[in-house]
């Protein structure tokens, strides 16, 4: 296999064995009285939606949750037929969609909920609809101060059936902030109000995986664990909680080595330059497969087993690193960028610090064409020379 292949030299490694096992970790955290919504969004948080959604139903899951009704959509002409959950973008000509595929939407406005109302009756359908309230968030939702002109709209539905009622924290990870619990409180006499006028809903959920972990009391009915399924945390100490294990290496190849003399810039606009001798290695990953341009001269990816600094702007298609201190490096050895190789990790949250953003957005930038290969713990992705 050639080094110089990037398709085959360049991929993200996905251990659903570990997928499987933070899943558990999440049920024995929340008990068997809560439900667990896995949320699969933005392509499973970048690890695959259709594999990821399928190991976890094989687990399960009963209910998934989307970001839009295409990606509900892509799940269902997959085969897979759990409870689909779109809690994002939705439009009023998304009803025929909701109804063809059995997605169930979450409503924010009064506008939509009318929408779907006369759809459903005027096709025979019940379309389950989930009521999301904004109690802080200042995004989607039903606003606290109007509820006397929403909360009579649930009466006399007749192509909607109210199933769920939720919401959302803005500062989960801060559990005893002003706001979280503030929140908690709007929401609790939201539902209370809701309840008095003779509505009920089998669902009440508002955890996000933050809250999931750091918040008992917002658990209710269900919880919707997003990146703890995959081993991330939106904020680092949430780690200290509750173990989770990584499910994405992300992995590609030294392309080429050279060695330089002193005083040698490195890649556009000259940003390092060596101060001694310098092997430098050459990768095919840059900002077009989401390595980040930010991480210029500040990430380090790992090269038998130690760490090499990258050095010089990170470009569309390359990144160089510096192995100098690296004994044997030779053109076609394994460099992880993300992940663990030889017991070193370099872990997204880590990448996020040096990105100056967070781990979510690390993963969910890695390009859809970067290949995603499947493995149980210990296994090899079939395929994939050198790994």
């Amino acid at each position: 296999m050639s080094s110089t292949d990037k398709t085959e030299g360049t991929c993200c490694v996905v251990d659903l064995s570990a997928l499987r096992a933070n899943l558990r970790t999440v049920r024995r955290l929340v008990g068997p009285g809560v439900a667990v919504l896995a949320v699969v969004k933005a392509d499973a948080y970048g690890h695959g939606d259709i594999k990821t959604a399928r190991a976890l139903c094989a687990e399960g899951v009963s209910r998934l949750g989307v970001a839009t009704v295409a990606e509900g959509a892509r799940l269902r002409k997959a085969g897979i037929d759990a409870a689909i959950l779109v809690l994002g973008s939705l439009y009023s000509d998304d009803a025929a969609a909701l109804v063809r595929y059995s997605l169930d939407p979450v409503v924010p406005n009064l506008d939509l909920l009318r929408h779907l109302d006369a759809f459903g009756a005027e096709h025979g359908a019940e379309i389950p609809c989930h009521l999301k309230l904004d109690t802080g968030m200042g995004r989607l939702g039903l606003l606290p101060d109007a509820i006397e002109e929403w909360l009579p709209e649930l009466d006399g539905l007749k192509g909607v059936r109210l199933q769920g009622v939720m919401s959302h924290f803005a500062r989960a990870e801060e559990p005893e902030s002003q706001s979280c619990r503030g929140q908690l409180r709007a929401f609790r006499r939201m539902l209370k109000r809701i309840r008095a006028a003779g509505h009920d809903a089998p669902l009440v959920h508002m955890a996000n995986s933050a809250a999931t972990m750091a918040l008992p009391e917002a658990r209710f009915d269900m919880v919707r664990p997003g990146g703890m399924l995959y081993g991330i945390f939106s904020h680092p100490p949430l780690a200290e909680l509750v173990p989770l294990a990584p499910v994405l290496t992300w992995k590609t190849r030294v392309l080429q080595l050279k060695t330089l003399p002193k005083h040698s810039p490195i890649s556009y606009g000259g940003t390092f330059v060596t101060c001694r001798e310098s092997v430098i290695a050459t990768v095919p990953v840059g900002y077009a497969d989401g390595y980040k341009r930010s991480l210029s001269n500040k990430a380090a990816v790992l090269i038998r087993g130690r760490r090499a600094p990258v050095v010089g702007r990170v470009t569309m298609d390359l990144t160089m690193a510096d192995v100098t201190a690296i004994d044997g490096v030779q053109p076609g050895d394994e460099v992880v960028l993300l992940g663990t190789q030889d017991g070193e990790t370099i872990s997204a949250e880590e990448m996020a610090g040096w990105a100056d953003t967070i781990s979510y957005e690390i993963l969910t930038s890695i390009s859809k064409g970067v290949p995603r290969h499947y493995i149980e713990a210990k296994q090899k992705p079939d395929g994939v020379g050198g790994y």
